[in-house]
């Protein structure tokens, strides 16, 4: 049983997240996430000062929380090659997990426009960060490499949604550790 969190700010995040991310943000009304996360209309805009912010704090969190899975798979390798097959575990863990939906920040750049400056740029730093996160684990490989494997993490990322099978994970896992 899921248990009751009385912070109103923190089931306003929850509520928003699990519709942002299942919806889409567009298709998901301000009055939906009030009424699903048991608040008064005023709770929303004491702690969030629109729909947007309340956006960008969903992504924020999905980041952190996403970034600390990450980490947690790797952590359990040792070695470059190691490391970088667990991330792609990682996707297909993911993927398991929820059903394909997806990348949250894929999916909410394909509802974003050029004048949603502040959204783009939290997708672009989520991304930023993932590409320096394998970096990382890549910095001692041969020069080029990173942006390949990149590359094939993201591409595994859409080609599961979109095919809704873990194939392109699988397929893309044996081609960067094949790099290495």
């Amino acid at each position: 049983m899921k248990k009751k969190i009385s912070d109103p700010k923190q089931r306003l995040l929850e509520t928003a997240t699990s519709l942002f991310y299942n919806q889409g943000y567009h298709a998901t009304g301000i009055n939906q996430v009030i009424e699903e996360a048991g608040v008064a209309r005023a709770s929303l805009y004491t702690h969030y000062e629109s729909k947007e912010s309340l956006l960008l704090a969903f992504l924020h969190q999905r980041h952190t929380d996403w970034m600390e899975g990450l980490q947690r798979f790797t952590d359990k390798a040792t070695k470059p090659k190691e490391k970088i097959a667990a991330a792609f575990d990682f996707l297909f863990d993911n993927n398991e997990k929820e059903h394909f939906r997806g990348c949250a920040f894929l999916n909410i750049l394909s509802e974003t426009t050029d004048n949603d400056t502040a959204v783009l740029a939290v997708i672009q730093d989520h991304k930023k960060g993932l590409r320096a996160f394998l970096g990382e684990i890549l910095a001692k490989e041969k020069q080029g490499i990173k942006d390949h494997v990149y590359l094939l993490f993201e591409s595994a990322i859409v080609e599961s949604q979109l095919y809704r099978h873990q194939w392109p994970v699988q397929e893309a896992r044996k081609m960067a550790v094949g790099l290495l």
